[in-house]
């Protein structure tokens, strides 16, 4: 494929196919998937399936058994939790399109989420369904599939309110035309939403009730995490076809172990307390600190990942605001990683790039 990021369902269109040739267990009405299917597709069965999202179990069939009810789904976490890339997982296996997206913003207005109109027809025409503009999610009611809202704190509460009858009533009303789009079997909304970043709206308790709300937690364990890291470098420098390089396990592990201490405001063994920096330092983040070291090493070293081609994107990742996080970044390099014996060239490297 000749696209930067193909979606999920073009990208595991074979596994996606597999599933439904073998799936002979109930399906909800507009499903391509049965719910156990769907649950093997985003979690893998160790042989043919590969797993997307690496974490408990129950979580995604909590997730799955939602969708199959007339409840939405709320996917909370903080950042880099993997939200983003379950709901797309979700998506691409029930309704086998996850382009159904509204990408919330404080900017988002409520035509993202209803529909809009195409001025030059409306002014010649006048209001017509021609002249009428879809959003993501009247099309997903129309057709009979998930749609998917992304950020959705970050939305205006207007806007945010505009969902609640869609929701609970299932049907959108198009007063200009006379009419409404009530949602066919297999329609239902994903969302995305955290607690951390600034310029966040909370949602009304009428909103929220609409929703089933499912946390993702961080990875609990630094082996979980270094797997989950792993995984998503390698697939990522698949798709960027990057040059080949030697990535040691070390590098992985260190740049996890710098970013779970820091995240959690002590060491691994915890006898050192240290200063949380105001960055995430997220999963996603260790992603690409990795992937843009692989690039590093590729193209302007050896080859071989090492401790001077991740330093640079760890500094960048932690030190945030420019006085509070480089204090803290300081101490935590002095403190701990001059410590360890077999971090020397990382210290070395962090020192030359601070």
């Amino acid at each position: 494929m000749t696209v930067l990021r193909a979606h999920a369902e073009d990208e595991y269109a074979e596994e996606l196919a597999l599933l439904a040739k073998e799936d002979d267990r109930p399906r909800p009405p507009g499903w391509a998937l049965s719910p156990w299917a769907v649950t093997t597709y985003v979690l893998g069965d160790g042989r043919r399936i590969s797993p997307k999202y690496v974490g408990a179990r129950r979580i995604v069939e909590v997730a799955v058994a939602t969708l199959a009810t007339d409840r939405a789904l709320l996917l909370l976490g903080v950042p880099g939790t993997a939200k983003t890339w379950l709901s797309e997982h979700l998506a691409a296996a029930i309704s086998g399109d996850s382009t159904l997206l509204v990408q919330g913003t404080a900017g988002t207005a409520e035509e993202a989420v209803r529909y809009g109109w195409n001025y030059a027809r409306l002014l010649a025409e006048g209001p017509s369904r021609d002249a009428l503009t879809p959003s993501p999610v009247m099309r997903a009611m129309a057709e009979g599939r998930l749609a998917r809202v992304e950020e959705l704190t970050r939305m205006p509460s207007d806007v945010q309110d505009a969902l609640i009858t869609l929701l609970s009533e299932k049907t959108l009303p198009i007063p200009e035309l006379n009419l409404e789009i009530q949602a066919q079997h297999g329609f239902n909304l994903i969302a995305t939403a955290n607690d951390r970043d600034r310029g966040v709206n909370e949602l009304s308790s009428a909103l929220r009730r609409r929703f089933n709300t499912v946390v993702l937690p961080v990875p609990a364990t630094a082996e979980e995490e270094v797997d989950i890291v792993s995984r998503r470098v390698a697939q990522l420098g698949r798709s960027l076809r990057l040059p080949e390089t030697v990535t040691g396990a070390e590098e992985i592990r260190r740049v996890v172990t710098v970013f779970r201490e820091l995240r959690a405001g002590a060491t691994e063994d915890g006898r050192t307390k240290l200063k949380s920096p105001s960055a995430t330092l997220s999963t996603a983040e260790a992603i690409s600190v990795l992937t843009g070291g692989i690039a590093l090493a590729a193209h302007f070293g050896d080859g071989v990942l090492r401790a001077r081609d991740v330093a640079a994107g760890i500094v960048g990742a932690v030190v945030q605001e420019p006085v509070a996080d480089r204090v803290a970044w300081r101490e935590y390099l002095e403190t701990v990683v001059r410590e360890r014996p077999d971090w020397r060239d990382f210290y070395r490297a962090c020192r030359e790039v601070s």
